[in-house]
């Protein structure tokens, strides 16, 4: 379980295709705190720690990728050279700062627009339909692991939904969200409790 607080930035060292993808991201953690078989979530997919190494600030981890896991990801988000948001699983205690999110990508998005308003910039994100019941205006929505407030929803002809999201410069800064770009596709996980919601509206409706 994570709270789309990133801790860090990785970056993709070496992608090595065996019967999965076979990932090595280099980090800022200090290996000592990588237990092996540990949950990481990159860029809002919950991977498992398989090895571990280098130093305090200068540490690497590796992990493995299924090919549904690929297929179910935005585009390029694993090729060496990329840059992921990373979060170590929750510990008890540890404060809770955004929401609880699974690491579990639930749709890919798109963003069909990426405009500056102020210090901070303003994406619009188009979701697809099946995620459109999902998302609601000031409600949570992980974008590339990154717990973030929804300001407003725009429902499509087609079902689909486009909504809107305010980055700060602080977050910018500190995950990938800084470098979007319009055209540009990013994971998404609606909200866990929107999720349980839907599902007892759902039944109570038969």
């Amino acid at each position: 379980m994570f709270t789309g607080i990133v801790t860090a930035i990785g970056t993709i060292e070496s992608a090595e295709q065996r019967g999965d993808l076979r990932l090595r991201v280099a980090c800022p953690f200090d290996p000592a705190d990588i237990a092996i078989g540990a949950s990481i979530a990159c860029s809002g997919v919950c991977l498992t720690a398989v090895d571990k190494g280098g130093t305090k600030g200068d540490a690497h981890f590796t992990v493995d990728v299924s090919a549904e896991t690929v297929s179910r990801t935005a585009k390029g988000m694993w090729q060496e050279g990329a840059e992921l948001n990373l979060e170590p699983s929750l510990r008890i205690g540890d404060e809770l700062g955004g929401h609880i999110v699974t690491g579990h990508v639930d749709a890919v998005g798109k963003v069909v627009d990426w405009q500056p308003s102020g210090d901070s910039m303003i994406a619009v994100i188009a979701a697809p339909a099946a995620l459109a019941p999902f998302i609601a205006e000031k409600g949570s929505i992980t974008v590339n692991g990154v717990s973030l407030t929804v300001n407003s929803v725009e429902d499509q002809p087609d079902g689909a939904a486009h909504f809107t999201l305010n980055i700060i410069p602080h977050t910018g800064d500190v995950t990938t969200l800084g470098g979007l770009r319009q055209g540009g596709e990013v994971n998404l996980e609606v909200d866990t409790i929107a999720r349980y919601l839907h599902r007892m509206q759902a039944l109570r409706a038969r």
